[in-house]
């Protein structure tokens, strides 16, 4: 299995950020007490995300990622911040019905989740 690589200064500088709505913004209280033991700051990761850094994915879950940005379905990111220590960036799709039914143009991502695998 393939992983990908993180997108260079380059690539990354010529898009706007960010790429895509995160919607809502949390976190489960077990990927927020990694990130704390290790230092890493949630935004950090919220950043790669929304500007399609996607981490340590799998090449189909790259390629998944990137129509996903055309499409509005979820968007997976996966990063080691650590040793045997990852957590997710899951974005989910987008809707296009708002609580009370009525139609939403356009479409919107309504969460982003940070969670670590054994959260899901």
């Amino acid at each position: 299995m393939s992983m990908t690589t993180p997108a260079t200064s380059a690539e990354t500088s010529s898009r706007p950020f960010p790429l895509f709505s995160p919607g809502q913004i949390v976190a489960t209280p077990g990927a927020l007490a990694v990130l704390t033991e290790h230092g890493v700051s949630p935004t950090t990761l919220l950043r790669r995300h929304l500007s399609a850094d996607w981490g340590s994915v799998c090449s189909d879950d790259a390629t998944l990622n990137d129509a996903a940005l055309e499409d509005g379905s979820r968007i997976l990111s996966s990063y080691l911040i650590a040793p045997g220590v990852t957590v997710w960036v899951i974005t989910d799709a987008e809707s296009n019905i708002d609580d009370a039914g009525n139609a939403l143009t356009p479409p919107q991502r309504l969460c982003t989740t940070m969670l670590r695998p054994e959260d899901y």
